[in-house]
């Protein structure tokens, strides 16, 4: 299953015979790939080769500028580009000689549709994968650290990432709203790192490991003889992150009672240690993270200290809104692994990938490095269910029956989703609805069924 979205499944198709290119062009739509047709090989030129997502296809013989030409050009600009090459009987000669200069693949005319789509499918698939750990070299070694920290390609997690660096250099209080697992601590270090007050100090306290009898004290500090076992001065830790920032995990846990002098602190910017009369200035930020919403509940929590911290709100997207961006996660959580525990990452089978994608990811990203973790320890012996839920599955079948079984998983868990509406089911597969409607025939699939064994009331 490719994990690339719709607009990424482009195929440039250059050929000069109007007829061929749109029937071609035809036949790809159908399959579900996005098609731009070129009469003219000069527009290649144009194109932005190293960031695009898709393959070429490109007849040998064209007036003008031919397919070979097209082919050098082609990989000049990027050696590991795609490029088909159709070619008639008596280019076969020629098109040998391109495959050792570097194409994909040469297709002989005439050909049926299927063995086009077949070679192009996996064309794309391939060029994801290169793109895909390009773009993570490239932000591990500096060339975006904050991609690196915050992977993905979705408009959501790159509108985040877009906030932090505008928001980054202020001294802004902000809130992180975002299920437990989803990177609250990574967007709250960026704010930090990527600010003047990177050199200071990053302090983070959860406030649901604190026991409340300390809470106060490690909060604020104390003087010696203070209270009962106080034999010597404590900075507390707003103190001690004074010039750096401030990170409040799990805010909603706080005790009612210390919330107003949090609020205190955050209105004045200072604080007094248990036991003295004294003020203490602090120059600190303060970024705070929660996984509820705190102004639904103001018996638990003070609804002026949630619109104190409130100021501007960062939202998390859960993992599950990003299935996207599960490809490229996963691979960067398994070199991660790889460092840990010395092993090399193994191939990355699609019945995997299947079966990342159909996940709900309650967990989000912290689930998902533990598979990770089980898959580069080698916790694959053959079936997805190791990877992701951590158990064993059947060794039985033919790797071609498992294929199958993973991939009616997959849609039968889809169809179940929408009630069996077929539409949103294909789109969110991202295939065609004839490649859906031709998967289910292959596969036994009743949308009705499906629908009926989703709904927990049927």
């Amino acid at each position: 299953m490719s994990a690339l979205r719709q607009e990424d499944r482009i195929v440039h198709l250059v050929d000069d015979d109007a007829d061929l290119r749109h029937a071609l062009t035809q036949s790809l739509e159908l399959e579900g790939l996005s098609v731009v047709a070129h009469a003219d090989a000069s527009v290649i030129d144009d194109l932005p080769l190293r960031d695009l997502y898709g393959v070429i296809v490109c007849d040998i013989r064209m007036p003008g500028r031919d397919g070979m030409a097209v082919l050098k050009s082609v990989l000049a600009v990027d050696p590991t580009m795609p490029v088909i090459l159709i070619t008639g009987h008596g280019d076969v000669q020629m098109a040998v000689e391109a495959m050792r200069s570097g194409a994909y693949d040469f297709i002989e005319k005439p050909f049926a549709a299927n063995r086009l789509f077949s070679v192009v499918e996996r064309a794309i698939e391939k060029r994801r994968l290169v793109l895909e750990n390009r773009i993570l070299r490239n932000a591990l070694e500096g060339g975006d650290a904050l991609s690196a920290r915050l992977v993905g390609r979705n408009p959501a997690i790159q509108h985040l990432r877009a906030q932090i660096l505008a928001l980054a250099d202020t001294d802004a209080d902000v809130l992180i709203e975002a299920e437990t697992g989803t990177g609250k601590d990574v967007a709250a270090r960026a704010l930090h790192d990527f600010s003047t007050r990177s050199k200071g100090n990053f302090v983070a306290i959860n406030c649901a490991a604190i026991p409340a009898e300390i809470f106060e004290s490690e909060l604020f500090g104390h003087e010696a003889g203070a209270f009962s076992g106080a034999q010597k001065l404590r900075i507390g830790k707003l103190e001690h992150a004074s010039g750096g920032t401030v990170f409040l995990d799990e805010i909603e846990s706080m005790p009612v009672d210390l919330q107003a002098k949090l609020l205190r602190a955050i209105e004045t910017r200072s604080i007094e240690r248990l036991g003295s009369n004294r003020q203490v200035a602090l120059n600190v930020r303060f970024v705070a993270a929660t996984k509820s919403d705190l102004a639904a509940d103001p018996a638990r929590f003070r609804s002026d200290l949630y619109y104190r911290l409130n100021v501007i709100t960062l939202k998390i997207p859960a993992l599950r809104e990003r299935k996207d961006d599960i490809p490229m996660l996963f691979f960067q959580l398994a070199r991660e692994a790889r460092a840990r525990y010395r092993r090399e990452i193994p191939e990355i089978p699609p019945a995997l990938e299947a079966e990342l994608l159909a996940h709900d990811w309650p967990g989000n990203v912290r689930e998902l490095r533990n598979v990770a973790d089980r898959f580069v320890l080698g916790m694959w012996p053959g079936g997805a269910e190791t990877a992701v839920n951590g158990e064993a599955s059947p060794s039985g079948g033919s790797l071609s029956d498992k294929m199958e079984a993973f991939e009616r998983s997959v849609i039968v868990a889809e169809l179940a989703r929408h009630g069996g509406a077929l539409k949103p089911t294909y789109e969110a597969l991202q295939i065609s609805r004839k490649g859906l409607y031709d998967k289910m025939r292959k596969l036994d699939i009743s949308a009705e069924a499906e629908a009926e064994a989703g709904d927990p009331g049927g």
